[in-house]
């Protein structure tokens, strides 16, 4: 009704007003926001430049460390009291006098026994000069100089470690790998073959703590297996391909929900572009609220094309569809997400074998988390079962603090571990080294 009886002008002046108005306070809201996320930025680079960074496999690494410290030092500590005792001379006894008869002689005058003087004076005099004798020859022995093999012998000892000493300190380092992740099997291989190498062995007694340190690095580097190259692989492919064929390498991604799939595989599209390597990815989790818009955006930042349908869609026809366009566009690798299932999903799991069966991938690859410990296990146990792995993913390796997932996995499922993913940046990704590894854990 107000409006109605203002002028024309007027009408326009009001609306001129509030356009103004609201164009001002856009103005003000953007500049907040633009303010609010420098200000978020800033924070970011503060934490990253300030706070301390999370060492990997620390818990494992400390404790073995402190194990193999405690047996060495408690096993020195024992002979040394052994020795002490060895060499510490006998207390010696005080000798309980003995009854000396004293001599007698019978007085014919008094008619009775009187003690011979002249013979007793005798018995003294010998008594005394056989405790000098033996006195004079213990200090002889304490003043003897020892030996240059006694000496030597004292700065170069060898130790053994018997077998029930070695089950004592074995209990505890079972325990310490079971508490970081370690699976039961590889403890049980860890301290068998660890026995097998110091049991009964003679060591220098000031190098059996390195001693039993390069028996853990040898026994964990032969437990962890030796992972292939993947660009070795893609060039034999490409090498074997003829201009009929234009087959690309596929690799298929497959794990359960939140690990971060999504993620790792556009970290190896980042990877691969980097060594000259072209590659597409496809689209193929159309369960997942948002996955399709995901994948897409981290195309768009690595610059790598995605192929995607609707949601719903079969994520066969998918990867199929990325295989295809692959092969009219001359593009090196495909790289194949898929939705995130449960491991005791049996539907689900027959759903993957079918992408598998269609798409027929030269790579299948397991993505895990590093610190769900023997969760990892039981899962890439049941996608090893279904489609046959060929390979391992760890991610959140960085926040991983005890390691006995890395330790287990490969182990278990006989596959190696080809990356660990150690953050949420594109460059977040590196490939797994088994020499490296081992020396996180400090040996």
């Amino acid at each position: 009704m107000i409006v109605k009886s203002l002028t024309p002008f007027s009408r326009s002046l009001n609306c001129f007003a509030a356009f103004s108005s609201l164009k001002i306070a856009n103005r003000k809201c953007r500049v907040f926001h633009i303010k609010t996320s420098l200000w978020q930025l800033d924070s970011i680079k503060y934490f990253k430049a300030n706070m301390p960074q999370k060492n990997m496999f620390k818990f494992l690494k400390e404790k073995l460390q402190s194990w193999t410290k405690k047996f060495s030092t408690e096993k020195q500590a024992e002979e040394k009291k052994a020795e002490k005792v060895k060499e510490k001379p006998e207390k010696k006894t005080k000798k309980t006098l003995k009854e000396i008869k004293i001599p007698k002689r019978f007085n014919a005058g008094t008619q009775t026994y009187e003690p011979y003087l002249e013979k007793l004076e005798k018995i003294a005099t010998e008594l005394k000069e056989r405790e000098e004798e033996v006195s004079e020859e213990d200090e002889e022995s304490k003043l003897r100089p020892k030996s240059l093999f006694e000496r030597i012998k004292l700065k170069v000892t060898k130790t053994r470690i018997s077998e029930r000493e070695f089950d004592i300190y074995a209990e505890d380092l079972r325990m310490l790998l079971l508490e970081n992740n370690v699976a039961f099997e590889v403890a049980e291989k860890i301290i068998k073959e660890l026995a097998e190498k110091v049991v009964g062995k003679e060591f220098l007694r000031k190098e059996m703590e390195s001693e039993i340190k390069d028996s853990l690095k040898e026994i964990i580097e032969d437990i962890l297996i030796e992972p292939f190259d993947i660009l070795e692989k893609i060039k034999e492919k490409q090498a074997s391909k003829t201009a009929s064929t234009k087959e690309p390498f596929v690799i298929l991604f497959a794990g359960i929900n939140g690990t971060g799939k999504t993620t790792t595989i556009a970290k190896i599209a980042s990877w691969l572009s980097k060594k000259d390597v072209s590659c597409v990815l496809a689209a193929a989790d159309t369960f997942r609220a948002a996955s399709i818009e995901q994948i897409k955006k981290h195309g768009d930042r690595i610059g790598v094309k995605v192929i995607s349908q609707q949601y719903g869609s079969d994520p066969a026809s998918v990867g199929f569809d990325a295989i295809q366009y692959a092969k009219k566009n001359f593009i090196n690798v495909v790289l194949i997400d898929t939705a995130g299932r449960m491991h005791t999903s049996k539907n689900l799991l027959k759903e993957i074998e079918k992408i598998s069966r269609v798409c027929k991938p030269d790579l299948k690859l397991f993505i895990g988390e590093s610190i769900t410990g023997n969760d990892s296990l039981e899962q890439s146990k049941s996608f090893n079962w279904s489609i046959g792995i060929d390979g391992i993913i760890l991610t959140k390796a960085d926040v991983d603090e005890k390691g006995g997932t890395a330790l287990s996995v490969g182990y278990v499922t006989k596959k190696p571990i080809l990356f660990l993913g150690t953050g949420q940046e594109m460059d977040d990704i590196k490939v797994f080294n088994k020499k490296e590894f081992v020396k996180e854990l400090g040996l």
